[in-house]
């Protein structure tokens, strides 16, 4: 407590004013909070003086509110630029290169980082009581059926917490991402059922605890990014599920799946509007790599396995079936125009970003989790010749990309 009071003072974090006869004190208390190492071990106490905000009244003591938190994708080399200005102004404790952050572990090795969230599954599997459990090589079934027991659920709150740290999960594991976006639409109906799917992932979690991205600085700094979409997967709303990923080189650095809000008239429509959710985000990712003064050396290269969806870039004819998705068609072709997206065709068991659209048997999710940059922990190599081997039935089918060239689909853009 004397340290953050002491701490208080030295920042100079507030300033006395006199008291109104009309103003209202908001009081304040101690929060204690016992910090932990990554091991799970007593890192130290932590004290902090906080105030009851909860008395505060909205629009009258105070109107807007917003707490300055740093985005999942934000490089850190903006950070390091404010290192020697951040101590210039304040007292800081540097801790030096980082290990761990916000769960995320975090192994350097030349040029290259690994970032797993090893310790944070494990207390996933500690809550659910599945520590000992039967590992899966998949998080779902390939061929995924109805939910069959509707039986409701007893505690839907332990449902929901589940799944909300798994959510927090995929920031280091974009495999799970269809699966748990998948398990998260049952929130308003949970079911028997529904648990033994949350179950069945976490079991997967279980085979592949220590898998985590892989990023390497030995590439190049150019935007790559795929996307794909089912057509009226949900067997209810006949909404088509979504997904993309973005590269920077041979690094993933943005991806997603989720499900359309309207529903699509034709696989094309569906395609289409997924297009225009991946250059939404590329769209912010071009401009933040802008700011971070990032060379850019061509356009991105958009890559899509939808031939009608592809041809509605380049064509001028709008054609009146498609008329209802006429701002996300004139959202892309502008783009297209003005030089600032280049499209390309790939194959359909080229697309890495179907592993957010549907479940893979193991053979396919193998694959292409080496592809999206998920590794096993540098001490674990065997795993990673294992899963090489598991995939190894699409070594003849798939192509690796490695070449950014712009003017040429047949060349190789992100690989191994």
């Amino acid at each position: 407590m004397l340290d953050e009071l002491d701490a208080l003072h030295q920042n100079q974090t507030w300033t006395l004013v006199p008291r109104e006869s009309h103003m209202s004190v908001v009081g304040s208390k101690w929060a204690f909070k016992t910090k932990l190492k990554a091991n799970g071990t007593l890192d130290r106490l932590k004290a902090r003086l906080v105030a009851k905000g909860y008395h505060q009244v909205d629009g009258i003591d105070y109107i807007e509110t917003f707490s300055p938190v740093i985005k999942p994708g934000s490089n850190s080399k903006l950070l390091t630029n404010f290192i020697t200005l951040l101590h210039s102004e304040f007292s800081m404790k540097d801790l030096g290169p980082v290990h761990h952050f916000l769960g995320i572990e975090v192994q350097r090795s030349t040029n290259t980082l690994h970032l797993s969230k090893t310790h944070y599954a494990q207390t996933i599997l500690d809550k659910a009581q599945m520590l000992d459990c039967k590992p899966m090589t998949t998080p779902m079934e390939s061929k995924t059926k109805g939910l069959h027991d509707d039986t409701p659920l007893s505690d839907p709150t332990f449902y929901s917490s589940l799944v909300g740290a798994l959510q927090y999960l995929t920031l280091t594991r974009p495999d799970l991402s269809f699966s748990v976006n998948y398990v998260s639409q049952f929130m308003q109906s949970l079911t028997i059922a529904s648990m033994k799917m949350v179950r069945r992932i976490l079991r997967y979690v279980k085979g592949s605890i220590t898998l985590g991205l892989h990023l390497t600085g030995d590439t190049t700094l150019d935007l790559f990014p795929f996307f794909d979409a089912d057509w009226a997967g949900c067997p209810t709303t006949r909404r088509s599920t979504i997904g993309y990923c973005t590269f920077l080189g041979r690094n993933i650095i943005s991806w997603c799946a989720n499900k359309q809000s309207t529903i699509s008239r034709s696989s094309t429509e569906a395609e289409y509007r997924a297009m225009a959710n991946t250059v939404e985000e590329l769209t912010w990712l071009t401009f933040f790599l802008r700011d971070l003064r990032v060379p850019q050396s061509c356009p991105p290269i958009l890559f899509c396995d939808n031939l009608s969806a592809l041809h509605m870039t380049i064509n001028p004819v709008f054609h009146a079936r498609s008329k209802h998705i006429e701002l996300d068609y004139h959202f892309v072709c502008e783009r297209v125009l003005m030089g600032l997206l280049i499209t390309r065709h790939v194959s359909s068991i080229s697309q890495f970003a179907d592993i957010f659209t549907k479940p893979l048997c193991k053979a396919a999710l193998c694959y292409f989790r080496s592809k999206l940059c998920l590794q096993p922990r540098h001490n674990l190599r065997e795993d990673i010749k294992k899963d090489y081997k598991e995939a190894d039935q699409f070594k003849d089918v798939i192509p690796n990309y490695e070449n950014n060239s712009r003017d040429c689909m047949d060349t190789q853009i992100i690989s191994k």
